[in-house]
């Protein structure tokens, strides 16, 4: 048997060390771990999403836990494109990083100026960008980038002619047709696609009778939806020949090689980073002996193989 290989390669360049990623919004821009973790043993660290100028968030409270997982309604706060590159990029690619920029937009305007930045001289240590398409478009009523297949191919299709670069594009799970939104963003041009970004929930405190979350609504993640996400990637897998990273409530290994198996390339870790800052490269490491054990030499031999 040929030594066991972890590394992937999710085309255009973009190159991970082993198939787990830290999943962006859960991992902070890498630095706030360096002191708990070797942030070079990761896949890959896909950062905190960012926007063309600083942006505050949503009012608190921002977080609930809930049974199996946990509702978020961060707003997406981030110090805007200009000050992670000037301030977090450096600093990441010091410690061997493999940095993916997460990026997201109100109106198509937004998207294009921050992949813009992201693939000029000063972003050469970016090695990939994912696109968040569950944004409302502001020009477009508030209907999300990612609900609307008119909408999502025309981002796709601009973001594309703005660069060279990776572009994986994470799917909304908030539709009907995923298959149909996957195929879309990929013949507009997307290289990879994340499957899936959180799902739409809420929490209520009954004795007050109000929400929990000051934003009302927020997305939901964590073990709870692990099984709509592994249908949701298996479905995405059957309908595109582009590589597809799952992500949702992947825990440990098993969970991590469930996704692999239904036809993913790669997966991401989100909510178990803050239960274990560690988890992206402990689920690496049970990964690799599961494959070790059943006689593989990496995950392609995994990759695809659900049995009917």
């Amino acid at each position: 048997m040929s030594p066991l290989d972890l590394t992937v390669d999710l085309g255009r360049g973009l190159r991970l060390r082993n198939p787990v990623m830290a999943a962006s919004g859960t991992f902070g821009y890498g630095l706030e771990y360096d002191d708990l973790v070797d942030l070079s043993q990761i896949g890959a660290i896909v950062v905190k999403g960012l926007s063309p100028q600083p942006r505050a968030g949503n009012a608190p409270p921002r977080i609930v836990e809930t049974a199996g997982g946990m509702l978020n309604s961060i707003g997406l706060q981030n110090p805007g494109v200009h000050a992670f590159l000037a301030e977090k990029l450096p600093r990441l690619l010091e410690r061997n990083a493999i940095v993916v920029a997460n990026v997201y937009g109100e109106q198509v305007e937004d998207y294009v100026y921050v992949v813009e930045q992201l693939s000029g001289p000063q972003a050469d240590g970016v090695s990939g960008l994912e696109i968040n398409v569950s944004c409302p478009n502001v020009k477009a009523g508030g209907i999300a980038f990612g609900v609307d297949a008119d909408l999502l191919g025309a981002l796709i299709a601009r973001l594309r002619q703005c660069t060279d670069k990776h572009l994986m594009v994470k799917l909304s799970p908030n539709v009907t047709d995923i298959a149909m939104l996957a195929r879309i963003a990929v013949q507009a041009g997307a290289d990879s696609l994340s499957a899936i970004n959180t799902l739409l929930g809420m929490a209520i405190d009954l004795e007050a009778r109000k929400p929990k979350l000051g934003n009302v609504t927020g997305g939901l993640s964590g073990p709870a939806i692990k099984p709509v996400a592994l249908r949701m990637a298996w479905q995405v897998a059957q309908a595109v020949d582009v590589p597809v990273i799952g992500v949702g409530g992947i825990m440990n290994g098993a969970d991590a090689l469930e996704f692999i198996c239904v036809g993913c390339r790669a997966v991401q870790v989100g909510t178990a980073n803050f239960q274990n800052p560690q988890a992206p490269i402990q689920i690496a490491r049970e990964m690799e002996s599961w494959l070790v054990s059943h006689g593989l030499a990496g995950v392609d031999g995994l990759e695809g193989t659900l049995n009917f």
